[in-house]
């Protein structure tokens, strides 16, 4: 049973920087991709970035390019979003997701998602 966990959501002022993780297992991981999305309320949810689990390739939003990082650690059991001069719209509810196959860009990609973690930026 493949299950993915977020944590480290919270709240912080713009500008600010702040890391979420998402802990993966109960999978054969080798040519997943694991990508990071988020949504607000009313609003589709949107990719945000993704990387192959060999860490060879890595995909980013237009909107946070240059901002938001996404990595690994070196067991390949955890994954990191980091996200450095937040801004108000940036608020939402982070999600962690396992594709198998198909554009990484695309959520209907993603068979395993996690529960969620909710960062909130102040202006």
């Amino acid at each position: 049973q493949v299950r993915l966990e977020e944590s480290g959501g919270g709240w912080v002022q713009a500008g600010s920087s702040l890391s979420v993780s998402c802990s993966a297992s109960g999978g054969a991981f080798g040519n997943w991709v694991v990508g990071w999305f988020r949504q607000t309320p009313g609003k589709e949810r949107e990719f945000v970035a993704a990387m192959t689990w060999s860490g060879s390739y890595t995909y980013y939003a237009d909107s946070v390019k240059g901002r938001f990082t996404i990595s690994r650690d070196s067991a390949e059991t955890t994954w990191y979003l980091q996200m450095n001069m937040l801004k108000p719209e940036d608020t939402s509810v982070y999600y962690c997701a396992a594709r198998v196959t198909g554009s990484v860009y695309s959520q209907s990609s993603y068979r395993y998602w996690g529960q969620g973690t909710q960062v909130t930026v102040s202006s």
